[in-house]
């Protein structure tokens, strides 16, 4: 039997107040007339920030949900060019870090990041390539404060088609050698919903040895090929040197006229015809809710599939395909 757990994306939707992604734009920092005091509130944030995912991760396990992705967003203008000399790494920062990674090791759960849509690593641009690795650096950096191996921790979606499938793909494999290898480890790829299908991404992971985030909902959308099944052993095994289990994204269309868009909720239907097909291909599979309603959809989800006769409810997020 295969064992199925659910994870959501970032905020709460039951908890109050407990923002993750609290931010401050430099507009806003330029605002202030004393460059310590807007340093200091945005130290703040980033704290308030960490302490609200501290919050939501007590949640998780309150509710038995061992598989979140925390906000890329954790810690406001973190590498800004206007900010090059701002350390954001203060004592205080480290000791709420280490507090949440000390929190999901002993509890067991798997957490990651999903990398901002400016994050590009196949531009022709060097500055948008040296400010993507910045960013990727800050989350490798956070998961290390964390004492969480930093290894397949971090979707990355390829980048820019710039209206030549080929050469973005050979692009990115060219830039991927000034990626220091640290970083390399911490990336795993996801086909999207514009420009790389699940084959494109496929070809890409089996070539740099990258493991493959199926979005079941993006191939959907976006595909040259629709028989995604003939290719899901080779999936697997671009996994196969990972320390985490395969993972997948799952959310549905919000309507037949605006497809590409997420749901509130995961249609059922549709999230089993792909377990069906898995069923018993793997151990374990860790899929990501990407819906508007965030735990919300999480538990309705759980509450549906508890009704079936072709699953074994584990926990609270977690279930056996039989």
């Amino acid at each position: 039997m295969t064992i199925v757990r659910l994870g959501y994306v970032a905020m709460s939707m039951e908890l109050k107040n407990a923002s993750p992604s609290k931010t401050m734009t430099f507009t806003q920092f330029q605002k202030y007339r004393d460059r310590e005091a807007a340093i200091y509130k945005l130290e703040q944030i980033a704290l308030a920030n960490l302490e609200n995912t501290l919050r939501i991760l007590k949640h998780n396990r309150f509710s038995e949900i061992h598989f979140y992705r925390l906000s890329s967003r954790l810690i406001p203008l973190a590498n800004h060019e206007e900010l090059p000399d701002w350390n954001y790494m203060i004592p205080s920062v480290k000791d709420k870090l280490q507090v949440i990674g000390e929190f999901t090791k002993k509890h067991n759960m798997r957490i990651d990041f999903h990398a901002d849509h400016f994050v590009i690593l196949n531009s022709s641009k060097p500055e948008v390539f040296n400010n993507s690795l910045k960013t990727l650096e800050m989350h490798y950096s956070i998961l290390k404060e964390m004492q969480i191996d930093p290894t397949h921790r971090c979707v990355l979606h390829i980048g820019g088609n710039y209206k030549d499938t080929e050469k973005s793909l050979e692009r990115f494999v060219e830039t991927w050698n000034d990626v220091p290898n640290p970083i390399q480890k911490m990336i795993i790829l996801e086909n999207d919903d514009t420009s790389f299908t699940f084959d494109d991404t496929l070809y890409l992971c089996e070539k740099l040895g990258v493991p493959l985030v199926f979005d079941f909902h993006h191939h959907l959308v976006h595909h040259r090929n629709n028989n995604w099944e003939d290719n899901w052993n080779r999936v697997v095994a671009t996994w196969d040197d990972s320390p985490l289990p395969i993972k997948m994204h799952i959310s549905s269309p919000k309507s037949e006229t605006a497809f590409r868009h997420h749901s509130d909720y995961v249609d059922v239907d549709m999230f089993f015809r792909f377990l069906n097909v898995i069923k018993g291909t793997v151990p374990q599979i860790d899929c990501m809710i990407e819906a508007k309603k965030k735990d919300e959809a999480l538990f309705y989800l759980m509450d549906v599939i508890g009704k079936r006769e072709d699953v074994e409810i584990i926990d609270g997020s977690s279930f056996y395909l039989k």
